[in-house]
């Protein structure tokens, strides 16, 4: 069984950092929850593999308008919500049959379970703000398996 590397990322806010570019070499995908603040930040991801993006609270004008403010993809048997602010969700993701949500805004990376569902914010990967830890996540699913680990990302 293959195993797939999904890239998490949030909160570049316009800075995308050359240890985000070296975290996700060899993803499959890379899904950004948002505060992109520049289309070039997406460039680059997709240079690196198919990327699914939403809109934050700071992506504006009319590159920004084209992003959804939620997503969701299937990853084999892993059902995958996208927003930006958990605040905002607007559905229980278990009874509509997701299995992990990814979401930023916080720029406090965490990973939590509940009710079934995994709950994913890899952080701020752009300017620290809030002495949060400035990182981006990977995410490995395998059928119906999923392991999500912090990758720390050096100043």
């Amino acid at each position: 069984m293959t195993t797939r590397l999904i890239g998490l990322i949030s909160d570049t806010h316009g800075l995308l950092r050359p240890a985000a570019i070296a975290a996700f070499q060899g993803v499959e995908r890379i899904i950004h929850a948002g505060d992109i603040d520049t289309p070039d930040v997406l460039q680059v991801l997709q240079a690196l593999a198919p990327v699914t993006a939403v809109r934050g609270n700071v992506d504006r004008g009319p590159w920004a308008s084209g992003l959804p403010t939620t997503a969701a993809l299937t990853i084999d048997q892993v059902s995958v919500y996208v927003l930006h602010t958990l605040h905002d969700l607007a559905l229980v993701p278990e009874a509509a049959g997701f299995r992990v949500v990814v979401s930023g805004h916080s720029h406090r990376p965490a990973i939590r379970e509940r009710n079934g569902v995994l709950y994913v914010n890899p952080g701020s990967a752009g300017p620290r703000r809030f002495r949060a830890a400035v990182s981006v996540a990977l995410m490995d699913v395998q059928d119906t398996l999923v392991d999500v680990r912090l990758m720390p990302l050096e100043r």
